[in-house]
């Protein structure tokens, strides 16, 4: 009687460890390198890094949906470019990037006139209408 709690605990473990493995293996991998590595790399120090952090994201697609979050907040970068990319990135998403939406209305006021309209190209494809145009 006693092996057959134990055998049940085996199982148990075993189908968890399988469960962390399927998980793992659900996580994009993008130049070798797993999404969440990339999601890091959104808050790097080098403006560069963040940049090509939110480009690699894009290339995603709606695959990317997990770094959504963190895009939204990438979107009060202090580096312009920075801010355009992530628009870039949430506009390949289209509408998987759906949570964005408010972020990105706020954006449409930025001070570089570049971001302003990435974010409104990224709010058509992700809701399907124009905002607007960029000074009404």
């Amino acid at each position: 009687m006693r092996t057959l709690p134990a055998a049940l605990l085996g199982l148990a473990l075993l189908a968890g460890q399988a469960g962390a493995q399927e998980k793992q293996q659900k996580e994009p991998v993008l130049d070798g390198r797993p999404l969440s590595a990339w999601i890091a790399d959104l808050k790097a120090p080098s403006p560069q890094t963040r940049n090509f952090a939110a480009y690699t994201i894009g290339t995603l697609g709606p695959d990317g949906k997990a770094a959504v979050p963190a895009l939204i907040e990438a979107l009060s970068d202090s580096n312009a470019s920075v801010r355009f990319r992530v628009c870039v990135a949430l506009e390949q998403m289209g509408p998987a990037a759906a949570e964005a939406a408010p972020a990105l209305n706020n954006t449409l006021d930025d001070m570089s006139d570049d971001v302003a309209a990435a974010a409104r190209r990224a709010l058509i494809k992700i809701t399907g209408k124009d905002p607007g145009r960029i000074g009404e």
